[in-house]
Order: structure tokens, then C-alpha cells, then sequence
């Protein structure tokens, strides 16, 4: 399918929804794609963010090695 096909086909399918919801979340999807309109975070979202940020500046995180390896052990494999 083309570009333009694929355009068609979205408007074809969008104009024929009929819950608000789930047209709003497309013109989130397409806004946050153009930048027309600033990401704006809950307050849950921006703490999680605080806390994975302290979490790195102190090296508590796993690599992706000793991640696989944990895996591994958990699943039995090794």
C-alpha cells in the first residue's frame, strides 16, 4: 500500500468512528507526531520519571547482560 492509499484508507476509516474516545486518542497520537501541542505529564508519570533518573545516577539498573542472565536463571535454563 502506498502513501497515498494508506492516507485514504485512514480517512475512510476515521470518518466512519463513532466514539469520541478513540477519536481523541488519534488527534493525541497525531498532535504529539506534528508537535503541535506540548507532551503534558501527570504528576504520577513526572515522580516515576524523578525516581528511574535517581535510580541511574545510582548505578541501580541492570545491563542488558545481567538482565538476559537473570532471565535465564529464572526460567531454568542454565
Amino acid at each position: 500500500m502506498n502513501t497515498s492509499d494508506l492516507k485514504a484508507d485512514l480517512i475512510n476509516r476515521i470518518s466512519q468512528l463513532k466514539e469520541k474516545r478513540m477519536m481523541e486518542e488519534i488527534q493525541k497520537l497525531l498532535d504529539f507526531e506534528l508537535n503541535e501541542n506540548e507532551y503534558i505529564l501527570t504528576e504520577s508519570q513526572k515522580e516515576r520519571i524523578a525516581e528511574a533518573q535517581a535510580e541511574y545516577k545510582n548505578s541501580a539498573y541492570l545491563t542488558e547482560n545481567k538482565a538476559n542472565q537473570d532471565i535465564e536463571e529464572w526460567l531454568g535454563e542454565k
